[in-house]
């Protein structure tokens, strides 16, 4: 089938979509995803025009209808097929600076799904990496969707195609090609300002992992989602805690937590291991060493890139 006016990211995505058993209705989806991101995930910002408020229901109306169709290999009506909520289709993992860094550094192909255990949604958990070494930088559009955004905008790192050609042919203003190396400096620099590594995985997306973002509470709609309860980000699957021997309260960590997890008590820190995400960002501001991450199994299992 020849499609003579689309470019080719578009065949490309919408082949890959098919191979991989995506309904049409979810291909539409993911086609209005990437090709409109501003308009799709700006709306979660504050500088919106009002028209594209017009695209609110539209998007509504595909959340709603995507999610709820099966998983591909399971049959309609089977009850014991657990119902996808909302979050299961769009969601990310959180990752401390060293893990997030050996994800953009993998320099071959990787095809493996990972458990419940790591990402616990019902789809999208795959990590299916085809040219792994295609990383593309994206302005940010939570970000560019604000009046008074965290800066700089060019933070979203895309792996792998067929997004990265997608998004660099649709959003040529907004995308460039870069090098791993780039790639880790801007993990580096966005971690030493206080911003959260996430792996962002989405239904529609091939029902896989496909960017790293660097994400802060005031821009990021996925953390302002999880602030009203809807679920959409996990654990990395550690927790921080403090050597109260060592602390001193000098107050920069709770400063840095996006997740508002520390505060202070008699004159130390205190984690909320109940909202704590386990990212790491408080450990490397920590001049004391007072603060290290643990594994914590009742959140979940990291996402550790050696063992893919």
């Amino acid at each position: 089938m020849k499609f003579p006016f689309a470019k080719q990211s578009t065949i490309n995505y919408f082949r890959s979509a098919k191979a991989h058993g995506l309904p049409f209705l979810e291909r539409l989806h993911g086609y209005i995803y990437g090709r409109w991101a501003y308009h799709y995930i700006g709306l979660a910002g504050d500088k919106a025009p009002w028209w594209r408020y017009l695209w609110a229901p539209l998007i509504f109306i595909i959340n709603r209808m995507t999610p709820f169709l099966p998983d591909k290999g399971s049959k309609v009506g089977d009850p014991s097929q657990k119902k996808p909520t909302w979050s299961d289709t769009y969601h990310g993992k959180a990752m401390p600076l060293a893990e997030a860094t050996k994800l953009v550094k993998l320099n071959r192909p990787v095809n493996t799904q990972v458990s419940e255990h790591v990402l616990p949604y019902t789809r999208a958990r795959e990590i299916v990496l085809r040219n792994p070494e295609k990383i593309v930088l994206l302005d940010c559009p939570c970000r560019a969707g604000m009046k008074n955004p965290c800066l700089p905008l060019d933070v979203c790192i895309l792996i792998g195609d067929p997004f990265g050609s997608f998004m660099l042919e649709h959003h040529p203003d907004k995308t460039r090609e870069i090098s791993v190396d780039e790639a880790v400096s801007i993990l580096k620099a966005e971690n030493a300002r206080g911003h959260v590594s996430h792996a962002f995985f989405k239904d529609v997306m091939l029902g896989r992992f496909y960017a790293i973002c660097n994400c802060c509470s005031c821009c990021c709609g996925a953390m302002k989602a999880q602030e009203m309860g809807i679920q959409m980000l996990c654990s990395s699957g550690y927790l921080a805690e403090v050597d109260t021997e060592k602390c001193v309260s000098c107050g920069i960590c709770g400063k840095r937590c996006q997740f508002l997890a520390i505060s202070f008590d008699d004159g130390k820190a205190v984690i909320d291991e109940e909202i704590c995400m386990g990212c790491g960002l408080c450990i490397e501001s920590c001049a004391k060493d007072a603060l290290s991450l643990r594994l914590a199994p009742e959140k979940g299992e990291p996402l550790l890139v050696d063992a893919l």
